[in-house]
């Protein structure tokens, strides 16, 4: 599990009129992150301005200790108390590895699912996606006259597949299977 990359999703409330503030505050740490150790990514999910005040931010590290090393660097720190007077709530984060994400409950306070259970999960939706999208994606790469070599073959059909399981299958199929799934 080590290995398997890691994720916070970090919650922040801002007060109101405080947009400004917080932005130039994620120019200061955004820096700082991406500089650390183990940094893959991270993205923002900023809030309908005149309508909510909660900002996300999704940051992706390799490992599960970079990931920790990084919160609770003494940098990452000293920036929280620095935006703390402009928060209406504390700095609020929940850590996922891996795919965990991918079986993230609605009600936080229930667990991830045995990883037995993810597998046999993400293994019954990629089944039937990794047999129909090729029959789809090949007809359309030969008609818009991409030549037929496996490798961009599968860089096409590989990027549908992550795309349809992230985006639309995992989210209802969790949904269909939850009983199961988190019993």
């Amino acid at each position: 599990m080590e290995k398997d990359g890691a994720t916070v999703v970090i919650s922040h409330h801002i007060n109101e009129g405080k947009h400004q503030e917080y932005e130039n505050w994620l120019n200061e740490i955004g820096p700082t992150a991406r500089n650390s150790v183990g940094y893959i990514d991270w993205q923002i999910i900023r809030p309908i301005p005149g309508l909510s005040y909660l900002y996300t931010v999704i940051i992706r590290f390799d490992t599960i200790d970079n990931l920790k090393r990084w919160m609770n660097s003494a940098e990452r720190k000293r920036l929280i108390e620095k935006v703390r007077p402009i928060l209406k709530k504390d700095d609020n984060y929940y850590i996922k590895t891996g795919l965990d994400f991918l079986f993230s409950p609605e009600n936080d306070k229930v667990k991830v699912p045995a990883r037995w259970k993810q597998f046999l999960a993400t293994w019954s939706a990629i089944y039937p996606l990794s047999t129909i999208v090729p029959l789809i994606v090949i007809p359309l790469l030969r008609t818009l006259k991409i030549p037929a070599i496996r490798f961009i073959d599968s860089l096409f059909i590989s990027c549908v597949i992550v795309a349809l399981m992230v985006y639309l299958v995992m989210p209802y199929y969790t949904r269909w299977i939850k009983k199961w799934l988190y019993k």
